[in-house]
């Protein structure tokens, strides 16, 4: 088939392109980045951005499946970024998928469009959006979702939605990352003594998630219109797995700590005087990584198993040896 991935110099948008070529599907890439390493492999490039009506629509012409992986991800920024980005651009992907013809749309979603600040544990598909969301992030993303999943069925588009939780591996450009550098800086804290389950996927498993349910989607209309948890459903302590990742990076593990309520001042006072000041980088510390930190957030994947055949394939343990190894190359490089 032939396939667009929107995002596809992105971290998952990457992967899900590899995996299409190996099986031998044709595919283009829209993202804003110019990326060469993607032309040599014989991938169709178009440069642009998410708000560019008319290459969001060329870019969608003559293509079977569109992957829309591309958004703006973080825990902090303006509303206008993350709408623009994540609702707008989405909006613009359906329209040129509807316009052009594209019959199936997977679109990556994210779980945190139910987070409301209580403990996630177990939760399903039937959990619903919360009243009040904790980030721009998830509002956004929630939105989009919604628009997606409101879509299916019109002009002969058929959607479905992916929710896969905490995605790494290598080449991970946001999660790994993030705890590496905290460490090495010193600024990574267990927060008020508590370490509660999350569970997380690896890149290779979300991105044949992807795959399978663009299959499905061909054959079985039972699973369009709908939104699916991902992960490798195997829930862990969080700092064993903050610590897994340090490890695999060279790096002793996490043990100081902060009171929940001091970690929950700070976050607030960071916020405050970062708007104070209108900057735009992310703080050290924010009130929403502060509940991330302190709840558990694992979910029931029975259902993409069911219904997809999903199924993960590569156990922690084995993620962070590869994790390890690429690592150590990317050191070597460096």
């Amino acid at each position: 088939m032939k396939a667009l991935v929107t995002g596809g110099g992105g971290f998952l948008g990457r992967v899900i392109i590899r995996q299409l070529r190996e099986r031998g599907d044709e595919v283009r890439s829209l993202s804003r980045g110019r990326y060469p390493d993607l032309e040599k492999d014989g991938v169709e490039c178009v440069q642009a951005d998410l708000m560019d009506v008319a290459a969001v629509s060329k870019a969608c012409e003559g293509v079977d499946v569109v992957f829309h992986v591309a958004g703006k991800v973080g825990l902090w920024g303006d509303y206008s970024d993350f709408l623009r980005a994540n609702v707008e651009g989405t909006r613009n992907v359906l329209n040129a998928c509807q316009d052009r013809g594209a019959r199936r749309l997977v679109f990556t979603g994210s779980p945190s469009v139910v987070f409301d600040g209580r403990d996630v544990e177990g939760w399903d598909e039937s959990a619903p959006y919360p009243e009040r969301f904790d980030s721009y992030y998830s509002r956004t993303k929630a939105a989009a979702e919604e628009m997606v999943l409101s879509a299916n069925g019109l002009r002969g588009l058929s959607t479905i939605s992916l929710r896969p939780h905490l995605v790494w591996g290598p080449g991970d450009t946001s999660i790994a990352p993030r705890v590496i550098a905290r460490a090495k800086a010193g600024k990574l804290r267990r927060i008020g003594g508590l370490n509660k389950k999350v569970d997380i996927t690896y890149v290779d498993d979300a991105a044949r998630a992807h795959l399978l349910a663009a299959a499905r989607l061909e054959v079985s209309p039972s699973v369009a219109g709908k939104a699916y948890f991902l992960s490798q459903g195997d829930p862990r302590p969080l700092w064993e797995v903050v610590n897994g990742i340090l490890a695999a990076a060279g790096l002793p593990p996490v043990e100081r700590s902060v009171s929940l309520w001091a970690a929950r001042a700070a976050a607030a006072g960071l916020e405050l005087s970062y708007r104070a000041l209108r900057r735009r980088d992310e703080p050290p510390l924010t009130r929403f990584l502060v509940t991330q930190l302190s709840t558990a957030h694992w979910f029931d994947i029975s259902a993409a198993r069911r219904d997809l055949g999903y199924e993960p394939s590569v156990p922690f343990e084995e993620g962070l040896k590869r994790y390890a190894r690429w690592f150590k190359c990317q050191a070597l490089k460096d």
